[in-house]
């Protein structure tokens, strides 16, 4: 994917977010795409000249929180995956 602008600055939207050996990282929201009746995140590293795209799963809370879970199912990545390539074919260069 080539590092395009996506959103405004405005409506950028970055999350911190802790991974699973206890870093904060910090991503930046491109896209919220439903599939199967559930929502996953597609966000990329800020940081990153040619930002690779991670797939975060949103399992909603009870007390109206969210955690975002990484995507374990390769055949749901790529489907999520390929629906995000889709909506933005005429915005972004994709290099898988």
């Amino acid at each position: 994917m080539a590092n395009e602008e996506i959103l405004d600055e405005e409506e950028a939207s970055i999350f911190c977010l802790t991974d699973e050996n206890g870093n904060d990282v910090e991503l930046e929201l491109i896209d919220s795409i439903t599939y199967e009746d559930r929502e996953y995140l597609i966000m990329v590293s800020p940081e990153e000249e040619i930002p690779e795209v991670v797939i975060l799963e949103v399992d909603p809370r009870a007390d109206g929180t969210e955690f975002y879970l990484t995507v374990k199912d390769q055949d749901v990545l790529d489907a999520v995956y390929n629906i995000f390539k889709d909506r933005f074919k005429d915005i972004l260069t994709f290099n898988d």
